[in-house]
């Protein structure tokens, strides 16, 4: 049994056969938002998502204080391509390659060709692969990793001229705030507060945290820390925090210092994630810190790097291949009704391991 359409795309359709039939000509107004609701037996709401869905195809232009006209350019939507670009930071990670082939799997079933470049997390190498991007004009969508999202960037024009041109976007991972599109992601927030949480249950108070200062998810779990320890009743101390950046993350010994100053006094760290709780076991081990007999860790992404030290850390694991599939079919929804900007947030459980110790009654 086929599934009907949707009331708003039944819409969608017939201003679009009256464009195509020139009944309505590029121009010409178009019925009011409450014509077109008594017309059809529909909710204003309904119809205003109809007109969004054309106005962001380019078949129609809100004028304020005026009402809707058949937008100058109807008639001449972009051609399929069946080509998709696909931006990362990096291609050696370890979330990236399970996530990057949940993409390429579910585009390539629908028929598309992905291209995959690599930033680096580097603001200049963005720029110029979107400026490549532009340039060619031969994609139909593109799907992005944002790089240091915390930060402010100076590339969000080329995002918009994306848009203007009608090409569908999807961030996953992280976005940039500034701009309005789809995004498939970790629910950040909600993941550290769980892990956080986790730790309180175990009978820890003095928990430090390290996050990172120039990506968007940091800031979200930074968020997510403070709520768990505020729902707890615990003030939150700036001196148990430590903030570091992309080069940070890849050598704490750079940081000892201030690393084993911040947590000097806490008896359970949240990380931000598993590189960066690896690298602080690996520290620790060589101060001499017992892990978790002195220091309880738990971090965010459940790779296999978690598994690969002693003892095997206890993390809230990341939906790499299904978030990279659900990104894939974001987009493929987008390109079919450009009007659509919903969020995909996973929000998974903890996985119990070795590094956390309960402490307390």
């Amino acid at each position: 049994m086929k599934q009907q359409e949707p009331k708003y795309i039944l819409l969608v359709n017939w201003i679009k056969e009256k464009i195509d039939s020139k009944e309505l000509r590029p121009g010409s107004r178009l019925y009011s938002e409450n014509e077109l609701s008594a017309m059809f037996g529909l909710s204003r709401q309904t119809v205003r998502r109809a007109i969004g869905v054309l106005e962001a195809e380019g078949l129609v232009e809100r004028v304020r204080g005026s009402g809707t006209y058949v937008g100058r350019r109807a008639g001449t939507a972009r051609k399929r391509t069946m080509n998709i670009a696909v931006i990362s930071t990096y291609v050696d990670g370890y979330i990236f390659p399970p996530m990057l082939q949940g993409i390429v799997q579910t585009l390539s079933t629908e028929g598309y060709m992905t291209q995959i470049t690599f930033t680096r997390n580097q603001i200049d190498d963005e720029r110029k692969i979107l400026e490549d991007i532009l340039a060619r004009d031969h994609v139909d969508g593109v799907i992005v990793e944002a790089v240091k999202c915390a930060l402010p960037n100076p590339n969000l024009e080329y995002y918009r001229e994306l848009q203007r041109r009608q090409i569908a976007l999807v961030f996953f991972d992280c976005k940039y705030p500034e701009l309005d599109a789809p995004l498939v992601a970790l629910d950040d927030e909600n993941v550290a507060e769980k892990a956080v949480n986790y730790l309180l249950d175990m009978g820890h108070r003095k928990i430090g945290g390290i996050f990172k200062a120039d990506d968007g998810q940091g800031r979200l779990r930074y968020f997510g820390y403070l709520n768990a320890l505020l729902q707890a009743g615990l003030s939150v101390d700036d001196r148990k925090v430590l903030w570091i950046d992309t080069e940070d993350q890849k050598n704490l010994r750079n940081i000892r210092s201030s690393l084993l100053r911040r947590l000097m006094d806490c008896t359970a760290v949240f990380c931000y994630n598993d590189q960066v709780a690896f690298e602080l076991i690996e520290l620790l081990k060589k101060e001499g810190i017992r892990v978790p007999g002195q220091l309880s860790v738990i971090s965010i992404d459940g790779t296999e790097l978690s598994l690969l030290c002693e003892p095997k850390i206890t993390s809230i694991p990341h939906p790499m291949e299904e978030l990279g599939r659900k990104a894939a079919e974001y987009l493929m929804q987008m390109i079919r009704e450009p009007g659509f900007r919903e969020n995909f947030l996973y929000c998974p459980d903890v996985l119990e391991r070795e590094s956390v110790k309960k402490i307390g009654g």
